[in-house]
């Protein structure tokens, strides 16, 4: 099953459902506050990447760490607990010497693979669209200069 997302009370967006209501709510009303809390969870430098080492099962904390280049210790922590406090992923700490701990996504976390994967399928098939976007819009002169023979020019 796919997953929707609520944009208020009643009211949801899926794959299979893309049309959106005839009034927008506000940005800080219930469901759009909860979808942007949560995209601002999952849209941090590292939460996908980390969900999605886990997709395979669980990980080691000192494995995630050496799989995720440029990852501080501190950082690799804060972005374990922040998952593990939206119910995403489980810790399990084990009794040996040294102590060893577990991290796996949980049944809803492993819901968010499927949209997540959408998103990293369309970056990767739109990246090209989206760089000659770039380029035009950068090599585009500002709406107050004026391109002549290959100089730009400052209107007053």
């Amino acid at each position: 099953m796919v997953p929707a997302i609520c944009l208020q009370e009643g009211t949801h967006v899926s794959p299979s459902h893309t049309e959106l209501p005839a009034e927008l709510p506000t940005p800080d009303t219930g469901g759009c506050l909860a979808t942007r809390q949560i995209l601002d969870r999952i849209g941090d430098k590292w939460s996908l990447y980390i969900v999605a080492m886990l997709a395979n099962g669980p990980r080691r904390f000192n494995e995630l760490k050496r799989s995720i280049d440029g990852i501080s210790q501190r950082m690799l922590t804060l972005t374990l607990r922040a998952l593990e406090r939206d119910g995403l992923i489980t810790r399990t700490m084990f009794a040996t010497i040294p102590p060893r701990v577990d991290y796996e996504l949980t049944e809803l976390g492993k819901t968010l693979l499927e949209p997540v994967m959408a998103l990293v399928n369309w970056a990767n098939q739109n990246q090209g669209a989206i760089a000659a976007a770039h380029q035009r819009f950068d090599e585009a002169p500002e709406p107050d200069q004026v391109l002549v023979q290959g100089v730009v020019y400052h209107r007053r």
